[in-house]
């Protein structure tokens, strides 16, 4: 059993790490998908799991292997990631959207508000580089 846990937790460690480096890429002024960013780290399935790393990325920062770590967390571009529509994730706070909206509208990102809603056109600003074809197949779900 204590072997399972420790294979179920570097498991989440590597899904973590691979979601971040990802991230990193998405290049100035572009955005993409929750459910993009879970096709490059070969887990198609996973853009919920994608959207909760994201959501707890300072904690689970610290997991990761130190020199594997991103160093300068408040350079991390977290808020070029949204939904597959190019809507900006609600949140319980709206002060991370309102951030995210913030950030993006610094890199030049078109932002358009409806009724408290936030959106982008995803022609314009989407980055949807192909997934390297020697990533995993994504067919096993990432542990909760």
């Amino acid at each position: 059993m204590l072997g399972r846990m420790a294979r179920t937790r570097d498991e989440k460690v590597a899904f973590h790490q691979a979601v971040y480096e990802k991230v990193q890429l998405i290049p100035h002024g572009k955005v993409t998908s929750y459910g993009h960013i879970a096709k490059l780290v070969g887990r198609p399935n996973n853009s919920r799991q994608v959207g909760q790393s994201l959501k707890h990325f300072r904690a689970n920062n610290r997991l990761i292997p130190v020199q594997l770590r991103i160093a300068d967390i408040d350079s991390f571009p977290w808020w070029r990631v949204v939904s597959s529509q190019g809507a900006i994730s609600k949140r319980e706070d709206m002060g991370g959207v309102i951030a995210q909206v913030n950030h993006l509208r610094e890199e030049g990102v078109e932002v358009n508000e409806r009724y408290g809603s936030y959106s982008l056109n995803l022609v314009d600003f989407g980055w949807f580089p192909l997934p390297a074809e020697n990533d995993a197949d994504g067919d096993e779900p990432v542990p909760e």
